[in-house]
């Protein structure tokens, strides 16, 4: 397979590493930056590198965009115009507004693994990085093609990671509020410790203690997360962000109504339903157990896949894997579809539910 990978960093650096070692794929690459070029060849992230986007792509199968997400709209769009037709071109931003426009080619499916490290760079890039990380995906409904979003699908998993479909919409409010609240709050708590620790105006008023404790070490540990990335992110995800802020305020404002009222019973059921909300919000997306393989006849269209993968990530069922069998006419064919053995009946539902037959094997 051959694989482009435009912006070679660490998430770019680290497809380049995973897909050399775990998939027969010839990687080319480009940065605009000729220095991260020839570290990532050294690095052996990449086979060879591109002056430019176009060389990147030119004979590409598959090419992810890992540009920061104030680049992305034009390096997607790049990357479509000189794409082979049959190329799946592929982004990672943690914000799917921004790449909107591009989702009117079939060609283009929307991504976003959710790992990383708190540093940057290919120097750090990880051939391991993806294993178990969910990887969304944003296809387009009833536009997006199938034997691409298939192939794309099936080397997201040979990398180690979990595909998995949801709306993009959906997409950015679930960032906002598990990954781009939580900078915010990281930066605020930060600035409100200093305020209290080291004083207003670090005079006389500085409460001087020898080490804060884990609790804040934890919760503050993104906080002043490189700026060239992030200022990016809250701009292009400020919609979504300004209503998980909104959420907050109310729910922080609950919380000051039971400490004023001095109420102990709210506030130990309070403590306690976090505990569970975070226990039953860590555990989403385990994987293991058996699989059970469905069948659905479908039309030869494009988004049909696509339609079929966003209703089943839409009720939280995971496709582990999927095929896809086109008829001698190509006129229809037929979706293989993994699913854990828990979930294949309400999956065999849903498919139901849009109008395909659908068995289980």
């Amino acid at each position: 397979m051959r694989i482009a990978v435009v912006g070679v960093g660490l998430i770019g650096g680290s497809i380049g590493l995973a897909a050399r070692a775990r998939t027969d794929a010839r990687v080319c690459g480009y940065d605009p930056d000729p220095g991260v070029r020839e570290r990532a060849l050294a690095l052996g992230a990449i086979d060879a590198a591109a002056e430019d986007v176009a060389g990147a792509v030119a004979d590409a199968e598959v090419a992810f965009v890992a540009a920061p997400v104030g680049a992305l709209p034009e390096m997607v769009a790049l990357a479509l115009a000189a794409a082979p037709a049959d190329c799946v071109v592929s982004d990672v931003g943690s914000t799917k507004r921004v790449v909107a426009d591009a989702c009117t080619d079939e060609r283009f499916v929307g991504g976003h693994p959710l790992a990383g490290l708190e540093t940057a760079g290919v120097e750090h890039a990880r051939a391991d990085l993806f294993d178990g990380a969910t990887w969304y995906l944003t296809p387009a409904e009833g536009r997006t093609a199938g034997v691409l979003y298939e192939r794309l699908h099936r080397l997201l998993g040979a990398l180690g990671a979990r595909p998995t479909a949801i709306d993009p919409e959906a997409h950015d409010r679930v960032m906002a509020c598990v990954s781009h609240l939580p900078h915010v709050l990281a930066n605020v708590l930060a600035a409100q410790a200093t305020g209290v620790l080291g004083g207003q105006d670090g005079g006389e008023s500085a409460v001087q203690l020898p080490a804060v404790g884990p609790s804040f070490r934890d919760a503050t540990r993104v906080a002043g997360a490189n700026s060239a990335i992030w200022t990016d992110i809250y701009r292009a995800n400020a919609g979504a962000l300004l209503d998980a802020i909104g959420e907050l305020d109310a729910r922080l404002a609950q919380v000051r109504t039971w400490l004023t009222d001095d109420d102990g019973d709210a506030l130990t059921a309070w403590n306690d339903a976090a505990r569970a909300d975070r226990d039953a919000l860590l555990g989403q997306g385990a994987t293991g157990g058996t699989l059970r393989e469905l069948r659905a006849s479908v039309p030869n269209r494009p988004g049909v896949v696509a339609d079929i993968a966003l209703a089943l990530g839409r009720a939280g069922v995971n496709i582990d894997d999927m095929a896809l069998a086109p008829s001698r006419d190509n006129r229809q064919g037929v979706v293989s579809l993994w699913v854990g053995a828990d979930q294949a009946e309400r999956a065999r539902e849903l498919i139901a539910e849009l109008g395909f037959p659908v068995v289980a094997a």
